[in-house]
């Protein structure tokens, strides 16, 4: 990385020397620069409001960038190690379906694990591929899938010699991490693309001691939202690729989705976190990692959390962990992650990233403090003083491993007819049903629909979590196949 350049950020600039030369605006946006809405200066400021402008010469194009936004990309695949990469404004959902509409069409095998985000399965709805479920075991504490083993990658890649790629999470939302390097030269030894998920992995590529990046193991593309951890606007992410990539057709595979009106907010808010994160990402990330631990020991010494972290790894399903993801069970003390995620929003003023069935998620990045996580720590002490009860037995999110029956894009497009959830046992389901966060479908179109997974859905609906994907809002209903 050459951190002379990367003290440039030529968006930044480009738009300061825009801001300079008062330019009369007529073009889009129809606000000009907040002047026809002024509740709405009021609310972002007139700073922020006067830089939502259009793309034009001075400002380059993010469809097809030759200046500024060109040599942004060029920074950014410099301080990430990759061959290219490409600045993302409709958030890493985008980048993802990039990356597999990139590789596959329609009847194509992609290799991948079950516990991948909606973006994924929505990706195979659009190009027709099929997926290949690699299984993965399940904690026998924590209820969470753990990484992708290699001998189970290997068996799945010799069952499906005509699989074209291998998606795999780096790190899962839950801070696990397969092994990456290893995975991605068995794939690339039997042909196969290698796409990374790691839209929770920013802090791979900057920080000291942790797990190993997509780019650093060889991975074809990657995904990263830098809007989660490398301090960036929401809905920004970059897509990085490697050598053997066509840049020009990955270009064009963006283009097909990607918005034609991208926002130079979220342009110069990735211009100027790669600049911060180039110059500055082991300093910050090293008080991450600090503050993450620091955390995990003090609400380990609560008693009946567990805080999980390195003591995880055992070199195969858990190759290693992202002490940066602060994690933790809630199960014995007989709340579930919802309830507890719940009760430290309504109860103590914090929100915390997610709760599902039975974990809690408490994202630490650049841009927290010690005495933020001291708030934390003390209300999960208080929550457990207070509303401690049996554990009893509860489910887990990731413990279902639906079977496929026909492709997501199938049975999206199939005729369909709708039935209440009780009565769908057998049926082939048509829909979504997914808790959000973190945005792992239960249940995806073209996967056979179980009195288990109605049960596991019916709990996580009565106890708080958010279901997301079906036509019916609550879920009394599903489509299913006719």
């Amino acid at each position: 990385m050459n951190l002379e350049k990367q003290a440039y950020a030529p968006i930044c600039e480009a738009l300061e020397r825009f801001k300079r030369k008062r330019v009369v605006p007529f073009d889009v946006p129809g606000h000009k620069r907040g002047r026809g809405n002024p509740e709405l200066t009021r609310l972002l400021g007139a700073e922020c409001v006067g830089l939502d402008v259009n793309s034009m010469k001075p400002l380059d194009n993010l469809c097809n960038p030759v200046s500024v936004i060109a040599q942004a990309e060029e920074l950014t695949a410099d301080a990430f190690g990759a061959a290219h990469a490409f600045l993302m404004v409709g958030g890493t959902t985008s980048a993802v379906q990039a990356m597999v509409l990139s590789v596959c069409k329609s009847g194509d095998k992609i290799i991948l694990p079950r516990n991948v985000h909606k973006s994924v399965l929505n990706a195979l709805i659009l190009c027709g591929a099929v997926p290949v479920y690699v299984n993965l075991r399940i904690h026998p504490v924590i209820g969470v899938a753990l990484g992708m083993e290699v001998e189970a990658l290997e068996e799945a890649i010799k069952a499906n010699p005509d699989a074209k790629a291998v998606l795999i999470n780096n790190p899962t939302y839950y801070g696990i991490c397969s092994n990456l390097k290893a995975l991605t030269e068995l794939a690339h030894r039997h042909g196969l693309k290698v796409l990374c998920d790691e839209a929770h992995g920013t802090q791979l590529y900057f920080g000291e001691n942790l797990p190993m990046s997509g780019m650093a193991a060889g991975v074809d593309m990657a995904a990263i939202s830098m809007h989660k951890s490398g301090g960036s606007l929401t809905q920004s992410s970059v897509l990085l690729i490697g050598p053997n990539m066509n840049q020009g057709h990955v270009r064009q595979i963006i283009n097909l989705t990607q918005t034609t009106s991208a926002s130079y907010l979220l342009l110069s808010s990735l211009d100027l976190s790669r600049r911060n994160l180039a110059l500055r990402g082991k300093e910050c990330f090293r008080e991450v990692v600090r503050m993450a631990e620091y955390a995990r020991e003090e609400i380990n010494s609560i008693g009946g959390y567990y805080a999980y972290g390195k003591e995880l790894v055992d070199g195969q399903s858990v190759y290693d962990f992202d002490v940066t993801k602060l994690c933790i069970y809630t199960k014995s003390i007989g709340l579930t992650g919802i309830e507890v995620y719940d009760l430290l929003r309504d109860e103590y003023d914090i929100q915390i990233e997610f709760g599902d069935i039975g974990n809690i998620m408490a994202y630490i990045s650049i841009g927290d403090r010690i005495r933020d996580i001291e708030r934390l720590v003390g209300a999960l002490e208080d929550i457990k003083r207070l509303y401690q009860s049996d554990a009893g037995e509860l489910a887990y999110v990731d413990s279902v491993l639906p079977e496929v029956a026909c492709s997501p894009q199938q049975s999206f497009y199939a005729r369909k007819e709708t039935l209440p959830i009780r009565k769908t046992a057998g049926r082939v389901c048509g829909e979504f049903v997914m808790c959000y966060p973190p945005g792992i479908p239960i249940l995806a179109p073209g996967e056979l629909i179980t009195d288990e997974i109605i049960d596991h859905i019916l709990y996580a609906r009565e106890k708080g979590c958010s279901l997301q994907g079906a036509a019916d809002p609550v879920v009394d209903h599903l489509q299913v196949l006719v």
